[in-house]
């Protein structure tokens, strides 16, 4: 039998709205926290043309697909398969959004000690290590978690 954990599902729905507001926020010409991405990131939201703010219009938009995700764990499905299905996407949603993070921090940590060389200053890498990947992460642990066994 699967049982939802609410709180995780709770934290999960807050971290993805937050996460796509972010989005929002920059699609809609917002500069704060830019800089922090690096990289051609960055150098594409100070000039940015139609098509990169459409794009990050779009992801705004696929990253809210997860509270939808998120909320159909609260319906009480009557096809257990169904049930199934969700338990296992959040959990697969969840190792991938993790890795990704975990996966970027070491690259990013590599460049640090010079073993591989990015396109990010100081500033962007203090902020990706001590902020954006380990978000990822944690987003991925609230996916993760969102359903037991």
């Amino acid at each position: 039998m699967l049982r939802n954990n609410n709180l995780f599902i709770t934290l999960g729905i807050v971290w993805t709205v937050i996460f796509a507001g972010m989005s929002f926020y920059w699609a809609a010409g917002g500069m704060v926290g830019v800089r922090s991405l690096g990289g051609a990131v960055y150098d594409m939201a100070i000039d940015p043309n139609p098509s990169f703010i459409n794009f990050v219009w779009l992801t705004g938009f696929i990253k809210l697909l997860g509270v939808i995700l998120l909320l159909m764990l609260f319906v009480q499905w009557r096809n257990p398969i169904i049930t199934r299905m969700l338990y296992y996407i959040t959990k697969i949603v969840g190792v991938l959004i993790f890795l990704y993070g975990l996966l970027n921090f070491i690259t990013i940590s590599m460049s640090v000690f010079d073993i591989l060389d990015f396109d990010l200053d100081s500033y962007a890498t203090f902020w990706r290590l001590a902020f954006w990947e380990p978000f990822w992460m944690a987003g991925g642990v609230f996916y993760f978690f969102t359903a037991k066994r």
